[in-house]
């Protein structure tokens, strides 16, 4: 089972669980780093959950996920087409001012992410801006069928070193949103393209 086939498998429970869930703090922090009505990527977009919040925020969004299930459960639930697409699948070039990331990498191995990261890297114009999470930690496997991989700063640090395009604005550690979850921490990097 690929990601795709289990999100598609588990696509309403996963929108009943991440739809609602309150991202404002980072979401605030991530509009502070961009220009006004500016494009933004919504990369595996889920639920829809922060495109929604991006458009009422007047943004150009582009959505993407890769599961076709949940593409239109999102696409109901904010209104616009959403791609459905795999990020190994992306060729926009200088395209978006923002990346946003959320949640989404966590099921690339470590071994293809300087790849997604490349491509991630090429749709940013110059000065514009990536956020990701992942949760915090050392584990990289499969479980339930899918894959996952943590990191912890240090080693995102050297991830990211690997990219001279890349500059890191702030990396830092909080707490799971959901409440039941509460003991688990995310690692979440902002990050800028360099302009030439």
């Amino acid at each position: 089972m690929d990601q795709s086939d289990y999100y598609n498998e588990h696509a309403g429970e996963y929108y009943e669980n991440t739809v609602d869930l309150d991202m404002t703090e980072i979401l605030e922090q991530f509009i502070e780093l961009l220009p006004e009505s500016s494009a933004v990527l919504d990369l595996g977009c889920g639920s829809g959950r922060d495109s929604l919040y991006f458009i009422e925020k007047g943004y150009d969004v582009t959505s993407i996920d890769g599961a076709g299930e949940l593409c239109e459960l999102a696409q109901i639930h904010i209104g616009h087409d959403v791609l459905c697409m795999n990020y190994e699948d992306m060729d926009f070039k200088e395209v978006f001012d923002g990346v946003w990331a959320c949640a989404s990498l966590v099921h690339i191995p470590r071994d293809n992410m300087d790849s997604i990261l490349d491509k991630i890297t090429k749709s940013l114009k110059p000065d514009g801006v990536l956020y990701m999470s992942f949760k915090y930690g050392v584990y990289s496997g499969t479980q339930k069928g899918i894959h996952y991989t943590e990191y912890k700063p240090r080693i995102m640090r050297e991830l990211i070193g690997n990219h001279k395009d890349l500059e890191i604005i702030e990396i830092f550690r909080t707490d799971d949103v959901r409440p039941e979850r509460k003991s688990e921490e995310w690692v979440n990097v902002f990050l800028r393209k360099k302009s030439e």
